[in-house]
């Protein structure tokens, strides 16, 4: 018994490590983006690691972070459209970290809350919560517009026609990318996740 104990404990340490390793690697693509003036980027990156770091925030104890694979995943595309210079690769990039933030949030729901998430439900969630992401990422952007006079969503030479057309693709796009996120959020939680991340053993 004080094998699998001392087993878990070491498990949980490596986990701890290796998620703080990946929350480093985005912090450092936020101030990459800074340096290349990209402030709204910078910004959203930053609010990923926010929420990354919720959980051991909340139970003060660095330990208790999320599966560290869970968090690579969600630092995949903020890393790849960091580096691209294809305005597609790019979007899709987007589309996938918005997806990315609706996968944090719903693991840690499931994994340091109460909630509890049938698969069906976890596609769904997930799948609407990148919408209601994408809506945000869409305000902010065109907030920036306003005041800043850029053109994220609002560019002069694009007619009022084709800038509501790509922002409903580009809803769209982040709806795909949100169901499939959600589908590998069922998988994943229903398959890989182990009891021992719960908060009950993590906070002791």
């Amino acid at each position: 018994m004080s094998g699998d104990v001392t087993d878990l404990l070491r498990d949980r340490r490596v986990n701890a490590v290796l998620a703080w390793l990946v929350v480093a690697l985005i912090l450092a693509v936020a101030a990459g983006s800074v340096v290349q003036g990209e402030l709204l980027w910078a910004g959203f990156t930053g609010a990923l690691a926010c929420i990354v770091l919720f959980p051991p925030l909340a139970y003060r104890n660095s330990q208790a972070m999320l599966p560290w694979e869970i968090v690579l995943l969600a630092a995949l595309p903020v890393v790849g459209r960091l580096f691209t210079t294809v305005p597609v690769t790019g979007n899709l990039a987007t589309y996938l970290s918005v997806a990315a933030v609706a996968l944090i949030v719903s693991v840690e729901l499931q994994l340091f809350t109460a909630v509890k998430m049938t698969p069906r439900f976890a596609v769904v969630f997930v799948g609407v919560t990148t919408m209601a992401a994408a809506g945000i990422w869409a305000v902010a952007r065109w907030a920036v517009d306003r005041t800043l006079g850029t053109t994220f969503i609002l560019d002069p030479a694009l007619s009022e026609h084709a800038i509501e057309e790509a922002l409903m693709w580009q809803f769209v796009a982040s709806t795909v990318a949100g169901i499939g996120a959600g589908v590998f959020f069922a998988w994943y939680v229903g398959r890989q996740v182990a009891v021992a991340r719960l908060p009950e053993e993590v906070g002791q």
